[in-house]
């Protein structure tokens, strides 16, 4: 393949390691208060608040999801939720924290495709747990699509003219990402390979960041959750493509599946609850059982589907087997396209 050189250097720095974030939240990851005192799980669970980690920091994302579903799930279990943001390290610090609590029922983790399939399929990312043995699968909370958005100048009108004009400038096109080893960046790359198309890797600390310089034209292609981008689309400022579900979504019945032009891709942002490895099977039918009902409220689907968010559900074994799924299509991925973790 041939070199070329890079257009429009706006790289952002990204030059922290992911061990030395690690290190220092190791050391500085001192448990609430609250927290500490634990008292066992049993008929009187819950006697005390319920921790919900979330690996991200607030306001993104898995954040605002966090507190749509948590609201309802105390009220569920008869007790008070709090979500404790411990973002860094792409999600490895919060995940970390949780994997390390005890299996009490009172320290719960809502992790990601990024933290628990993507992240543990580089080679390179030495992660300080085992994303299977170090956890209990509860519950598959919800699945999110990105849609895949570029400048208002862009010569193109849909997905398929976007790959013809990607090919003719090969190496001349970029596209943008939350960071290396993200469901972002992973879903351009999959995207490449699928299409032979070559884009040069932009990394950003978050879509949010990149967006400016996608509605200027400095960025040319960008995979961003629905609910990040919709407000960018439907003001003019960008245009929207396709969507990386296999179906339309109810938040944007007109746009079409990029799989329909590209067979294969299929991308989600999945959600799912772990709790500690040990956690008792009192407890995790107990969790599961009242986020399976929260699901069903028509208010939680409601909020959910403003976020671009469809919610799943289901069992503790359905739950671990689609999360090793998923992790073997990245791992594959990762692998075809050579990528490493910064």
């Amino acid at each position: 393949m041939p070199t070329h050189p890079r257009r429009r250097p706006i790289i952002r720095p990204m030059k922290t390691s992911r061990r030395s974030l690690l290190l220092a939240a190791s050391a500085a990851a001192v448990t609430p208060s609250w927290a500490q005192t634990a008292a066992p799980a049993g008929q009187g669970y819950p006697n005390k608040p319920i921790r919900l980690v979330v690996p991200f920091p607030a306001g993104g994302a898995t954040d605002i999801f966090a507190r749509q579903v948590s609201k309802k799930l105390g009220e569920r279990l008869g007790g008070n939720i709090v979500v404790d943001n411990k973002p860094g390290a792409g999600g490895a610090i919060g995940s970390d924290i949780a994997a390390k609590a005890p299996a009490d029922g009172y320290t719960l983790l809502l992790a990601t495709s990024s933290t628990h399939a993507i992240g543990p399929s580089y080679a390179n990312n030495k992660l300080p747990y085992d994303v299977v043995a170090d956890f209990t699968p509860i519950v598959h909370v919800g699945d999110a699509p990105n849609i895949m958005v570029v400048p208002t100048s862009a010569p193109v009108k849909n997905v398929k003219e976007w790959i013809e004009y990607a090919r003719k400038n090969p190496g001349k096109l970029n596209y943008a990402s939350s960071g290396n080893g993200t469901i972002v960046q992973l879903s351009a790359e999959y995207f490449k390979g699928l299409t032979g198309t070559y884009l040069v890797h932009i990394p950003y600390r978050g879509t949010a960041l990149a967006m400016p310089d996608l509605v200027s034209g400095k960025v040319d292609v960008l995979f961003d959750s629905i609910a990040s981008a919709l407000p960018h689309v439907k003001d003019g400022r960008v245009k929207a493509l396709g969507i990386s579900s296999a179906k339309r979504s109810p938040l944007f019945p007109d746009l079409p599946p990029i799989a329909e032009t590209v067979p294969g891709y299929v991308v989600n942002t999945w959600f799912g609850l772990y709790g500690p490895k040990g956690l008792p099977a009192e407890l995790v039918n107990r969790i599961n059982t009242a986020i399976n009902q929260s699901l069903q409220d028509n208010d939680v689907k409601d909020r959910l589907a403003r976020l671009g968010i469809e919610p799943v559900g289901g069992t503790p074994q359905q739950f671990a087997a689609m999360a090793e799924a998923d992790r073997a299509k990245w791992k594959m991925i990762i692998a075809d396209r050579k990528l490493t973790i910064d």
